[in-house]
């Protein structure tokens, strides 16, 4: 019997196989070309297993067991099999050959691996590429990818895996890994995984939601969304800007086992495409890490655009998601919030936000739509997190969490947490640690069973506020102005201070006096 390939063996084996790219070209680029050979590679090794299967089944009737594997989930044609590439390894071609494999592999599987608008999923990348180095360089690069990924411990065969969600977990790894390594554009694809866990069970899904992340990323927030429901009836749908990364979410759903999911490429505010005919979709949970205060998220300065027919003023958008108002131009916070909030089920839809502390206090049009949403009674609540928990930028951002099912009982109070104090020092970032997450959502369910009274909770940590309270600090949600942080001073003992100065005074004297003993002995005076 032999070992079955473990969690921690894929994992090592996948970051190996990052050296061929470490040094010389960044990370934000080579994460694409690594995950999509993951995925190549995974869906080779299924289609090995399930034919062998078959084989065994009938008898090593070839052509039968061919017939049956038309009917699973990928179909894998010849040379888009990572064994021919393996075998090709040497070719002066192989890039080439490898975005021929991709592209033959997107359509022998279209329904899954196009988007409703005809794009494929490979087509923001190409093994071919100059960034990869001059020719010789880029296939030596390549033929050290294909020899890494030939290696036992990548052999991802389902029969040979030490449990089913291995290869989902091999992929949230190497994403998680890229985005400490990418730095500033990590930002972009990947919401560290405590912050998602957090999100995720404050917004606690039931069974047979429906659950939307509007700026998906890579989907790791998404994941966990539905994870945590603790059933697998749900469904998953995701709208994410950036071709290469919206692809990446695509992989990651069937990495996850999750095929029905559906995720869409565009821009979720000026052209939202999770649609039911011309109306927008409805969730019972959306969640999000939007990009913060996004300069240019709406209307253009470009006269000639504007001119066009399908250019985006959010005065007038056709689904009316800015009626509280219209956020700055340079500031694309409350546009995301607006947009989650009117996707989200009237009576009973959840939405669970990360934004900049900016969004709690900045005046003006932000300001105007902050009282309205106070005013419809639908923030629950606002929870500080610490300073550098995401990739690319070190400022500590909030959670706020909405909800459009709690009854207008002449305004209910809003709970306010805050946990900026709560985290572990981790090399380059502070991580929430279980406990500091299990603290924060106790506090929150407890308050959401009425459990808590108006006022402070815990010292330092928590406060109830009233509607009233709200609005006698104008609508300002700065959590300093409910959960009072103050650190008395220790008193300071004057006659103690004043004896001490008397001592060092006493030993400075000597220390004056025996540098002058070496100065006349150095011959200087």
């Amino acid at each position: 019997m032999t070992k079955k390939i473990t969690q921690k063996d894929i994992n090592d084996a996948v970051w190996k196989a990052c050296d061929t790219f470490r040094g010389s070209i960044d990370p934000s680029i080579y994460k694409d070309y690594v995950l999509t050979m993951l995925f190549i590679k995974y869906l080779s090794d299924v289609h090995d297993d399930k034919l062998e299967s078959y084989l065994t089944k009938y008898n090593r009737d070839i052509e039968r067991a061919k017939r049956s594997m038309q009917h699973e989930r990928f179909i894998v044609p010849e040379h888009s099999h990572f064994n021919y590439l393996y075998e090709h390894r040497n070719e002066v071609n192989i890039g080439e050959l490898i975005d021929v494999a991709l592209e033959d592999l997107e359509e022998a599987n279209r329904e899954k691996l196009y988007s409703e608008d005809g794009a494929g999923i490979f087509q923001n990348i190409n093994f071919n590429s100059s960034v990869l180095g001059d020719t010789k360089d880029k296939n030596t690069r390549l033929k050290n990818l294909l020899l890494d990924f030939k290696k036992d411990e990548l052999d991802l065969r389902p029969s040979h895996l030490d449990g089913v969600d291995i290869i989902g977990g091999a992929y949230m790894f190497l994403i998680e890994n890229f985005a400490s390594d990418a730095g500033k554009k990590a930002g972009e694809f990947f919401t560290p995984k405590e912050v998602s866990t957090l999100i995720a069970k404050l917004t606690k899904s039931k069974p047979g939601s429906r659950i939307c992340d509007p700026t998906c990323g890579s989907a790791s927030l998404l994941i966990k969304a539905g994870e945590e429901v603790g059933s697998p009836n749900f469904s998953l749908y995701g709208q994410e800007a950036n071709g290469s990364t919206w692809a990446l979410a695509v992989m990651n759903m069937f990495l996850h086992g999750f095929d029905n999911a559906t995720i869409r490429w565009g821009d979720t505010i000026r052209n939202p495409k999770l649609k039911e005919g011309d109306a927008l979709m409805k969730f019972d949970t959306v969640v999000a890490n939007p990009p913060f205060s996004l300069d240019k998220w709406g209307k253009s300065d470009d006269k000639e655009e504007n001119k066009a027919a399908d250019s985006f003023d959010p005065e007038t958008d056709k689904h009316n998601r800015f009626w509280r108002g219209t956020p700055p131009k340079s500031k694309g916070d409350w546009a995301f919030i607006s947009h989650m909030i009117e996707t989200a089920y009237e009576g009973k839809g959840k939405v669970g936000v990360v934004v900049p502390h900016g969004v709690l206090f900045r005046g003006s049009s932000e300001g105007k739509i902050r009282q309205k949403t106070i005013e419809e009674n639908i923030l629950e609540a606002v929870i500080g997190l610490p300073a550098n928990l995401f990739f690319g930028t070190g400022i500590p951002a909030a959670i706020l969490i909405f909800n459009r099912g709690r009854k207008d009982k002449g305004k209910e109070p809003v709970l306010f947490i805050d946990a900026s104090q709560g985290y572990e020092s981790a090399k380059n970032q502070n991580k929430l640690t279980d406990k500091h997450i299990d603290h924060i959502v106790e506090t929150y369910r407890d308050f959401n069973a009425g459990k808590l009274k108006v006022g402070v909770v815990e010292d330092k940590f928590s406060y109830v506020a009233t509607f009233e309270e709200i609005q006698e600090n104008e609508f300002n949600l700065n959590i300093p102005r409910y959960v009072d942080t103050f650190e008395e001073e220790a008193e300071v003992d004057i006659a103690k201070v004043q004896t001490e100065i008397v001592e060092l005074e006493k030993e400075l004297v000597t220390v004056q006096n025996e540098m002058e003993k070496y100065l006349i002995e150095l011959g200087a005076k």
